[in-house]
């Protein structure tokens, strides 16, 4: 081949490698509003794999990160996959597009509760991240404040607790059903109380125009105090959920159904987060209302058990005892999910 023609082929092929992948899609709704990408996905002992979710209305730069397990890990994953390719963020060379949307994108963190699995990834990618509010409930804030960001375990990046504060992150604490709008951003959250065995969780409703994603913390309900707030979280969310204006829920499913009862620890199984979809149906006037509605599952166990793979039996748990016709996805770490 003469020397001309091949280095033709290869600067042919190099400008083609240098061209930005198309960001793969895990799941698509017919008509989409919200863009989620799960950067953390897992509970248990994978550490670089723990709850947390980004949620985006489509065509924005304006999103949330509803627990924060995981953070760095999550999104330089994410950029390796391209997941992040369709994110309008202006661009500075300084930067990897996964710190472009730590700076740019992320603009509140929704902290449903302070265990270690859904706030280490903020904690530690805190000397990186850019000023930004914090929204949680009061038992959340003080954890956070005193136990956490308390410049004995690490540094005082929030504007309340042991002084000096460094003041990067702005604590906003919610009121139960009252809804705010998130600073700098089209989006409103509304939050609820969930029972999580000796703490308080929370479900947060994150609203653009006239859609919504719900995203429900760790939450039990084998126990009355953990039905009745998730059937006051049900009773708030049921109009939306029969005008089709719910996009999605994001709820926990941590072992799978042969998990005794009086070893949950404020958990959920298949079993029970069947029941509770049912009970929402039944709030909505008739389980047609929920037939369809898309539930991504989070928070599978991992263990060291050999021979073990509870996101496959929490699947099939599911889908033998799905008689309401929910479509459940199983939440995969760097997965983007159109809603």
């Amino acid at each position: 081949m003469p020397i001309q023609t091949l280095n033709a082929l290869k600067k042919k092929f190099s400008s083609l490698s240098a061209q930005p992948a198309e960001a793969p899609i895990t799941f698509a709704h017919s008509n989409p509003s919200f863009e989620i990408i799960a950067l953390g996905a897992r509970s248990g002992v994978l550490d670089g794999n723990m709850s947390s979710y980004m949620i985006r209305p489509l065509g924005t730069n304006e999103a949330v990160l509803c627990d924060a397990g995981t953070l760095g890990n999550g999104l330089k994953r994410a950029e390796k996959k391209h997941i992040l390719n369709d994110i309008p963020v202006d661009l500075d060379p300084s930067l990897t597009r996964a710190g472009l949307v730590l700076h740019q994108t992320i603009r509140a963190y929704l902290i449903s509760h302070a265990h270690l699995d859904h706030v280490a990834g903020l904690v530690l990618s805190s000397p990186d991240d850019t000023a930004k509010p914090i929204y949680a409930f009061p038992q959340t804030r003080e954890i956070l404040s005193e136990h956490l960001f308390n410049n004995r375990v690490w540094g005082n990046m929030g504007n309340q607790g042991a002084e000096p504060h460094i003041g990067k992150y702005h604590y906003k604490d919610m009121t139960p059903g009252q809804t705010e709008r998130i600073t700098h951003t089209q989006l409103d959250i509304t939050a609820w109380p969930l029972a999580h065995g000796n703490t308080t969780s929370t479900a947060f409703l994150i609203k653009h125009n006239d859609h919504a994603v719900l995203y429900m913390g760790d939450t039990e309900a084998n126990t009355e105090e953990g039905k009745a707030h998730l059937n006051t979280v049900w009773q708030a969310i049921a109009p939306l959920v029969k005008e089709g204006k719910l996009k999605a829920i994001i709820m926990e499913a941590t072992y799978p159904d042969g998990r005794a009862d009086n070893a949950l620890f404020g958990h959920m199984r298949p079993k029970d987060l069947l029941q509770a979809l049912r009970d929402l149906g039944h709030e909505c006037g008739g389980r047609h209302y929920i037939r369809g509605l898309q539930v991504l599952v989070t928070h599978v166990k991992e263990t060291f058990e050999s021979n073990t793979d509870n996101t496959r039996k929490i699947y099939h748990n599911l889908q033998d005892g799905n008689d309401i016709g929910i479509h459940f996805i199983m939440a995969e770490q760097s997965a983007r999910y159109l809603v």
